[in-house]
């Protein structure tokens, strides 16, 4: 039987997602063509095939994100997962608390927030720079020798250590849940792998939060107990839930900035040169790496409850969204020439914490971390460079959270 000639590819074919970063320090470059022709748009998943939206406006991000018609619910159809997980699988686990609409998701944030208050984080600040301080002793060490890996030495230890501390976690059990986040986060794993990971996690906290019961201590799991005795609101899962949470995000995402944000002012010598000068400057160039960079991309995603109107579209009930915070944070009409550092921009209004009700609860904690480590890390190490051309470093394009796995760097 004959069959007939391929022809030319459909040009009106949605794009695949995600899409890959034109360069380390920019956004994918169908990116900027979205937002100005269509900032709300079709695509399809490279996960499963699945259709979804992407919002790529800054405008529209927000708008879309405070809208109490989209849900957080990774369970509900059309919901657009960024990781291969089998239905069966994804009914049978508890929601967590970055899954979860409210009013459930408001007893759980209100039980954290008063740990990632601004007055909680002021009197973290002496003990988060003796950690730091440590960690470049250490790394000063190791460095005598030669060239030294900042990922290893010093970007994964610093908040793995400040997350244990918090959470009452034996820091030395950081290499096990460090790979385990590793596979709950990697794109590219096998499903038994990840499955196996979360698995694994699971048991640990949930061992942790069990003995934490019997003999609290001075730390966020143990407060969380407490608190839910005096005025019970959830279960023993939900703190357990909870606590795994913190301890992957409250490490991972700030580990990958602090190496990607060392790498970038290394690369941008007039801005490192600025920063220098002016010390003060460092509160707006965290805020401006955390725009530049917008690792979690997509970490945003939702499900339409109803029939919506988005930037002159209807996106209609059960079908899944990507407001992409790496687009939205590179919208000219917000940050003029945005694929440019620059530490003395007004980059507050980003979005790299995203938006609404379910806003990085951690964010606080993070910017004490990045504003610590870099002031430090510039002052205690002024002839910091990189010890491997640009070209040659591994980026984290298979990852949930984008970031770098080695930065050999010398001084």
């Amino acid at each position: 039987m004959m069959t007939a000639p391929a022809g030319p590819a459909d040009e009106t074919a949605p794009p695949e997602f995600p899409m890959r970063r034109a360069c380390p320090f920019s956004p994918p470059a169908a990116y900027a063509e979205l937002r100005e022709t269509e900032p709300v748009s079709r695509a399809r998943l490279k996960v499963d095939g699945k259709p979804a939206w992407l919002v790529t406006r800054h405008d529209l991000y927000k708008k879309l994100l405070g809208d109490d018609r989209v849900s957080a619910n990774l369970k509900l159809p059309g919901y657009p997962l960024q990781v291969p997980v089998p239905q069966e699988t994804l009914q049978s686990v508890p929601l967590t608390f970055l899954s979860m609409d409210p009013p459930d998701h408001t007893v759980q944030r209100r039980m954290l927030a008063p740990e990632f208050s601004v007055r909680r984080m002021r009197e973290l600040r002496g003990r988060v720079q003796q950690i730091v301080d440590q960690q470049i002793d250490q790394m000063l060490a190791k460095g005598a020798a030669g060239p030294v890996d900042l990922v290893t030495a010093f970007a994964l230890p610093v908040p793995s250590f400040v997350i244990c501390e918090l959470l009452g976690v034996p820091y030395e059990d950081h290499g096990r849940f460090e790979e385990w986040a590793w596979a709950i986060m990697n794109h590219d794993i096998s499903e038994e792998d990840r499955g196996r990971a979360h698995y694994e996690l699971d048991r640990y906290v949930d061992g942790l939060v069990t003995a934490k019961e019997s003999e609290p201590g001075d730390d966020m799991i143990s407060r969380l107990i407490e608190f839910n005795r005096r005025t019970p609101a959830v279960e023993h899962s939900d703190i357990v839930s909870m606590s795994k949470l913190m301890l992957v995000t409250g490490h991972e995402t700030t580990a990958n900035m602090i190496a990607l944000g060392v790498l970038a002012l290394l690369e941008h010598p007039g801005q490192l040169a600025a920063l220098r000068a002016e010390p003060e400057l460092m509160p707006k160039a965290v805020e401006e790496l955390l725009r530049f960079f917008s690792i979690s991309d997509a970490g945003t995603a939702r499900v339409a409850l109803e029939d919506i109107e988005l930037g002159g579209v209807t996106i209609r009930a059960g079908e899944g969204i990507l407001p992409l915070n790496n687009a939205a944070n590179h919208d000219e009409r917000v940050f003029p020439d945005p694929d440019r550092l620059d530490v003395r921009r007004e980059a507050r209004s980003h979005l790299a914490f995203g938006y609404g009700v379910h806003q990085c609860i951690g964010q606080n904690l993070a910017r004490l971390e990045l504003e610590v480590v870099y002031s430090t890390l510039l002052r205690r190490v002024p002839t910091l460079r990189l010890a491997t051309p640009v070209e040659e470093l591994r980026f984290k394009d298979d990852a949930i959270v984008y970031g770098l796995y080695e930065l050999p760097v010398t001084w």
